[in-house]
């Protein structure tokens, strides 16, 4: 099967394998690890794909690995994981930690995490089960990090995909909201004391991004939101759209699409 790319693509690669095969393409000025191509193309002629050596992966996706502060030694749950690439990443970013947990309620989805962890010589523990019923599949043991990339309505993501224009239903963003809440909810107590919950979307609606987590802000008072500091530290300060808590990447800034990250940090005990 071919498949046909439409909009410039982004990758994790060195730009200079690229280049030698006569591609067109510019680093991120966001994303350190993100090249972009000039042209879209299907991703098996890219040189290095079937190898591990590449990863396609938005440029604002990327900034998820980032946005945890990864550490060696640290124990991190990659909730809602499939497709993989932000599980994947994690791993690249901070080959030096202890383990990476990554839990999927679909087992269909989840084995293409494991396809592209097998692709990029990857190792992660991976848990079919639903994020928001810990008791069943949880272990007991506390995680350094947690990025939750909450299911959401993908309205960020419109100009790669635009059906999402006629697969959404103003009565789904409702749903979707109370889904993210819960998974805030029940997230939150595996968190370690002094750890970090980074909450990830690709709506572009304040009903699942900023409404939620000014809720969960409200009723969690040993959390705190630390994602301008943050996003200062990492050059994205130009980039973030004003919210009340997090920061919002407008699609077609800097060539990515548009996405939602909060940073909540949990007070040390």
């Amino acid at each position: 099967m071919v498949h046909v790319l439409l909009e410039p693509l982004d990758l994790r690669v060195h730009l200079e394998q690229l280049m030698a095969q006569g591609m067109t393409a510019h680093p991120s000025p966001y994303a350190p690890e993100a090249i972009v191509l000039a042209q879209a193309t299907d991703v098996q002629l890219l040189p290095g794909f079937n190898e591990g050596h590449i990863s396609v992966q938005d440029a604002a996706a990327q900034l998820a690995a980032h946005f945890l502060d990864l550490a060696p030694g640290q124990r991190v749950l990659d909730a809602c994981a499939a497709p993989g690439g932000k599980t994947c990443h994690i791993l690249e970013l901070q080959p030096a930690l202890q383990e990476v947990v990554a839990i999927d309620i679909s087992a269909g989805r989840l084995r293409r995490v494991r396809g592209n962890l097998k692709r990029l010589g990857q190792t992660a523990t991976l848990i079919t089960g639903d994020a928001v019923e810990p008791e069943v599949w949880w272990d007991g043991k506390v995680f350094d990090r947690i990025l939750l990339d909450a299911p959401c309505s993908a309205t960020g993501v419109i100009r790669r995909h635009p059906d999402i224009k006629l697969l959404r239903w103003p009565t789904d963003i409702a749903k979707l909201a109370a889904r993210q809440t819960q998974l805030l909810a029940k997230l939150w107590p595996l968190l370690a004391a002094g750890g970090r919950l980074v909450y990830a979307s690709c709506s572009a609606l304040k009903a699942e991004n900023t409404d939620v987590v000014a809720a969960f802000l409200a009723q969690h008072p040993d959390a705190r939101d630390d994602t301008r500091q943050v996003a200062a530290a990492l050059g994205l300060q130009h980039t973030a759209l004003p919210q009340t808590t997090g920061l919002a990447i407008q699609a077609g800034e800097g060539e990515m699409d548009g996405f939602y990250y909060a940073c909540l940090t949990k007070a040390a005990t």
